[in-house]
């Protein structure tokens, strides 16, 4: 376990150094052995991480050339493929929530389905996500309580997945199902659209990276402030 959380600690700050140093498309990093000395973790930790850029979509790798930026995202998108939330992708707004239910019950047939049938208790969270002063989304979560033992108001107004790696957990991956339907009267209300309004639908099942499934959500992306991308690697 520490050494996994060890490569996602070293390619947090690998974005980070990147960013700070506001390198551009193509631009090459330090060699390998450099990174090594750089970050002070063996080699394996260093490639892991490295990896873990490239499926994010943040570096490219050439064999023989080396390891290079990849920056082509443009501003104000959500990243569809990124599991890092709305907060690391839209950098430049202000993030808040609205939260509308926070209690803690049995897992509806969906989530138990997902969770498997010794889970008896789940968190419930529904909230209103803004970007800026604009309604983006209405997020519906289930989380796992052996795994996310606490959540309160207060870091429900924040990044739960900030929340959630400060705790030490590392998120793995995700299975993401997308659904463009119309929308009813009480979800538009709460998007502050009309009924009938178009609507994208993601249903999402997050993971740790021993490929446990920990958050089943349901985001309702308002059709009016919300943009997407997906970055390929093939």
């Amino acid at each position: 376990m520490k050494e996994l959380l060890k490569y996602l600690e070293i390619a947090d700050k690998m974005e980070a150094w990147i960013i700070e140093k506001d390198l551009s498309q193509g631009e090459k990093l330090p060699k390998l052995a450099e990174l090594m000395e750089l970050y002070g973790v063996s080699k394996s930790t260093i490639v892991k991480a490295l990896e873990r850029l490239e499926n994010r979509g943040l570096i490219y790798q050439v064999q023989g050339s080396g390891v290079f930026v990849r920056r082509p995202k443009r501003a104000d998108y959500v990243n569809l493929i990124d599991n890092n939330g709305f907060t690391a992708d839209l950098p430049t707004h202000k993030m808040a929530s609205k939260v509308l239910t926070l209690r803690k019950i049995k897992p509806p047939k969906k989530v138990q389905a997902v969770f498997g049938p010794e889970q008896t208790e789940v968190y419930e969270i529904r909230r209103l996500r803004y970007i800026d002063a604009d309604v983006l989304c209405l997020e519906e979560s289930y989380f796992r309580t052996d795994i996310i033992m606490y959540l309160n108001e207060q870091i429900a107004q924040g990044s739960i997945f900030n929340y959630v790696r400060e705790l030490g957990i590392a998120i793995g991956f995700s299975d993401k199902y997308l659904t463009v339907k119309k929308l009813d009267q009480k979800t538009a209300d709460l998007l502050g659209v009309k009924a009938g309004d178009p609507a994208l639908t993601i249903n999402e099942i997050y993971y740790l990276t021993s490929g446990e499934p920990f958050d089943y959500s349901t985001t309702t992306y308002h059709y009016e402030n919300s943009k997407f991308f997906i970055q390929s690697n093939a």
